[in-house]
This record gives structure tokens, sequence and C-alpha cells, in this order.
């Protein structure tokens, strides 16, 4: 083989590829995919996601990296970098987050909600509130146990009890069985959704609205077929719903209010 030249490895500056520039995926950057045609501002960036909502409200969620423009230029799209807060951090819920505190001995009072997704959201959003105040968080299985469970906790001063019911509205079954069991150490409120996944606001789910499930069909189950999604709730909610969920905003407010409700009612001595 003939020796090497010199200047073999020379290439002419044009053809130099640049490298793609970096932006981060701050909120309300405005993104274009090229692939699609879809176009969008950040309203969240995960760990490897960003989702872009278009201006119909429309939300998709891509890969980090390349394959972006921003202003007609090709970018790597990247994570925000996280700034050194300016304040006091702020928990899940928007309260002060106390830091290096230790959890508070757990309190007689109690709230109940209904279901295990019911309270994996609540631990998700106020868990940090409810170790500082001593408040445990136990599942409800059907609100038709609930006048058994307050008679069996027998509320006081001191052992207030507190519930949150789904679908909570005038003239239901739910609310006639929260009638009976209200008193002065026992509070039962509710919100209006069918089922708490519809307390997640719809584009934190990359959807517009929580579909319309006729009844007699089973709501969940009628949910992932309207939506296309996997035929396990389980999964769907720990993965779909759940881990997009970051803060209380990102829950509809008729839901916040009433767990705080309740909060507030069983830490009152």
């Amino acid at each position: 083989m003939p020796p090497r030249s010199p200047y073999d490895n020379l290439v002419h500056p044009r053809t130099v590829k640049k490298p793609v520039q970096q932006v981060e995926a701050e909120l309300d950057l405005v993104v274009e995919d090229p692939s699609s045609g879809f176009v969008g501002a950040v309203v969240r960036c995960e760990k490897d996601v960003v989702h872009l909502e278009d201006r119909f409200g429309k939300v998709r969620g891509y890969p980090l990296g390349p394959g972006f423009w921003v202003d007609g230029r090709p970018v790597v799209l990247v994570r925000p970098k996280r700034a050194a807060p300016a304040g006091p951090a702020r928990s899940a819920s928007g309260s002060t987050y106390v830091t290096g505190a230790r959890a508070r001995v757990a309190r007689e009072g109690r709230i109940y909600v209904e279901g295990k997704h019911d309270a994996e959201l609540v631990e998700k959003v106020w868990g940090h509130d409810l170790r500082i105040e001593g408040v445990v968080v136990e599942p409800l299985h059907g609100v038709d146990d609930l006048p058994g469970i307050v008679r069996d906790f027998r509320p006081a001063s001191g052992r207030r009890l507190g519930v949150l019911v789904d679908h909570l509205v005038t003239g239901s079954k739910e609310s006639r069985i929260a009638a009976q069991v209200t008193g002065e150490h026992a509070l039962v409120v509710g919100h209006p959704f069918v089922d708490i996944w519809q307390a997640v606001k719809p584009s934190v789910v990359g959807i517009r609205a929580w579909p319309v499930v006729p009844k007699g069909r089973p709501w969940k189950e009628g949910v992932c077929t309207a939506l296309g999604w996997e035929d396990d709730t389980g999964y769907v909610w720990s993965q779909r719903i759940l881990a997009r969920v970051r803060t209380w905003t990102d829950l509809e407010p008729a839901l916040i209010g009433r767990v705080e409700e309740l909060i507030d009612f069983v830490t009152t001595d």
C-alpha cells in the first residue's frame, strides 16, 4: 500500500458540520417537531420526556434530544438546569418544606380515603405535610364500610376522624351515608369525580378531557378503552397518571380543597 500523505486528513472548513445547538426545554419555549409538523409550547419537562401543548390545547410527549426546531433552526432539547431556590423550598402540596424535620409520632386522629389509588395520590402530594403533622392516611375499601369504621374508631376530642369520599354529590348513596356519620369529631367530605383519576388535570396526562363512560360500564376500563390505553388499570394508574403528578397544581381544585380541609380538621386539638 502506498504511504499515507500528511494531507489525507485535511477537510475543507465548509464541509465540517457544525454541532447542533443545545437548548434547555424551559416552560413556554415554542418547539417544532419537523417529522410531524406539531408545534407547541413546553408545558412540562420530565427526566427524559418533554411535553408540548399546541394552540388547541393538545399535548404530546417527546423524548428529549435531537430532532427539534426552535426559531426555524435544528436544536437538541435538554433538561433545564435546576436553579438554586431563591426562597424557602416548597413541598409538593405548596407548603414550606421543613428540611431535616423528623416525622411526628402519629396522632390518634386518622384520615380515610376511598381506595388505594386515592391514598397513593394523597401521599405523593401531601406526604410531607402529613408526616410533619403526624397524620396517618388509610384506605377505605368502599363507602358502605364507613358506618362500621366510625363506630369502631369512636371519634372524640384529640381523636378526630376525617374521610374523603369519591363522587359525593347531593342525593347519592354516598351523601346519605356521610350524613349519618358526620358529627363534632367526624368529618366526611368528598369530591364530585367518579374516580380519583378524574382529579388529575387532563393536560397532565396528555389528553384534552377525561372520556364520558356510559352508565353500567366500569369507569376505569371504559376510560382505558376510549383512550387506547393498556387494559391493566394498575399499570395505567401508576405509569400514565400518578407518575406524571408532580405538585398540587397538577390536581383539580375540587380535590385540593377537600384534602386541605381534612388535614386541618384532624390536626385541630
